[in-house]
């Protein structure tokens, strides 16, 4: 690797020496490897009566983290980023990286793009991006004004053997897309007065525009997604900075680049969204006395916007703040229509709706009780509709009899039907090891990825 780092820095230098681009003071490219794939474990120490507030194997947290998986057919790999640490015994967080080669069903060690430095916080987890090039970008999120976030780019197209660190700026909850012909269009998150939303453009990933504010009411999460060119947004908003309060729904999109915002009617609207009450309200859960908490966004087949929430009484676990209902939540070309799939006993537990050209809508989350009850995540189901969100069925329970709860189930982008989604388990009631899995599109197979390895590479082990 020194000999790739020199040729690098040499090229540099060379470049700087006739006039093309100024000489950095130091070029950082990672290449080490980790022995094997362990989440991190993490607990946010906000103790009530049926335990923390969300804690456990958070190696695919959070919900805003988005992408962490992108499938390729020009590689035949399905690229993904996870939070994790080299020692079940330590909580030390690094950004890692890796690919499932779908042609001999293997992955290699994954790479550590990013050393956190003693923070042990998943809010620093990476997101991943692939350009039309080949080269593979992973965006680590910052933590606020504490902490910075870092862009790295591979060195290689198709390729997680090595990064280079292209910048730090301030950065959280990091949902990069790369739209062809143009390049990214960042949507992310500053602490200004509250967690509000931003967005930046680049057309190379090196040069970004200003950041530019979409939404502060006083804090927002969103979840988004791009096709074709179009990045829609659900988000919600929390009343005077209070993420314990956080409730309402709303959503806007853009088809030019982050150049105009539109609701789903097309309304252009005016930003940055400063209004409770405004065009991009979808739903007034403030009105119900109820949380939001957004999990998914996804197109359905005539390209309408679809949201998958929770919705849940209050902000501590336990039966007291029951119901915790998921709903989807479907824009049918004139108005929102909302449908229940099915409750569950954890406000972050998180899943993914998928929904493609053919067969059932599905998806993926850990809907059951786990063997921590209480806890985040739960144990993986499966479930169908048939007829556009309106009724759901649950066909397979994707884990059982599980020693730890299994949590943040991630869609990768244009997901593989081998490597449909993939996640993290941990005890949320302790410190324990956190192990990460994927399933197919059926949920008929579970694979664990190799805990510890001895190879470079190696297949992971299939569990069912």
């Amino acid at each position: 690797m020194n000999h790739c780092r020199n040729l690098i820095m040499a090229h540099v230098c060379l470049l700087a020496v006739i006039g093309a681009a100024p000489a950095p003071t130091e070029t950082v490219i990672n290449d080490d490897k980790a022995d094997g794939y362990k989440g991190i474990w993490f607990t946010l120490g906000q103790f009530s009566e049926h335990g923390d507030k969300y804690s456990g194997g958070l190696g695919t947290y959070t919900a805003k983290h988005i992408p962490l998986a992108v499938y390729t057919p020009e590689a035949d790999k399905t690229f993904f980023v996870y939070g994790g640490t080299r020692s079940p015994q330590e909580r030390h967080l690094l950004m890692m990286a890796s690919a499932y080669d779908h042609a001999t069903g293997t992955v290699p060690r994954p790479t550590i793009v990013h050393d956190k430095e003693g923070v042990n916080d998943p809010h620093d987890n990476p997101s991943i991006a692939l350009a039309e090039d080949g080269h593979v970008w992973v965006f680590v999120s910052g933590r606020g004004r504490r902490r910075p976030g870092f862009l790295y780019r591979s060195v290689a197209p198709y390729s997680v053997n090595a990064f280079e660190r292209i910048r730090e700026r301030e950065l959280t909850y990091p949902q990069p897309w790369f739209i062809a012909g143009k390049g990214f269009l960042l949507c992310f998150t500053k602490y200004t007065q509250g967690r509000e939303l931003y967005w930046a453009t680049s057309a190379d990933g090196r040069i970004w525009t200003e950041d530019r504010k979409l939404a502060g009411m006083g804090g927002h999460y969103q979840v988004s997604r791009e096709k074709d060119g179009r990045v829609i947004t659900a988000f919600n908003y929390h009343p005077g900075g209070n993420v314990d309060k956080r409730t309402n729904l709303y959503y806007v999109e853009t088809s030019d680049f982050g150049e105009t915002w539109r609701t789903a009617a097309g309304e252009v609207v005016t930003t940055p969204l400063e209004d409770v009450q405004n065009p991009a309200l979808v739903r007034d859960f403030a009105a119900e006395s109820r949380l939001v908490y957004v999990k998914d966004i996804n197109f359905d087949d005539a390209r309408r916007p679809v949201m998958l929430i929770v919705t849940s009484g209050g902000h501590q676990p336990g039966p007291e703040n029951d119901p915790r209902t998921w709903l989807i939540v479907h824009w049918n070309g004139a108005s929102w229509d909302s449908h229940e799939v099915t409750r569950s006993t954890h406000n972050y537990d998180m899943g993914s709706l998928y929904i493609e050209k053919e067969g059932p809508w599905r998806i993926i989350a850990p809907t059951e009780p786990g063997p921590q009850r209480w806890g985040t995540g739960g144990e993986m189901a499966l479930w169908h509709s048939h007829d556009h969100g309106v009724t759901w069925k649950k066909v397979r329970q994707i884990t059982e009899n599980s020693p730890r709860n299994h949590a943040y189930a991630r869609r990768p982008v244009n997901a593989h039907p081998d490597f449909y989604a993939f996640w993290a388990d941990g005890n949320p009631d302790e410190f324990s090891e956190s192990h990460l899995y994927f399933t197919n599109r059926d949920g008929s197979h579970v694979w664990e990825l190799p805990y510890t390895m001895t190879e470079d590479r190696e297949q992971p082990r299939l569990l069912r």
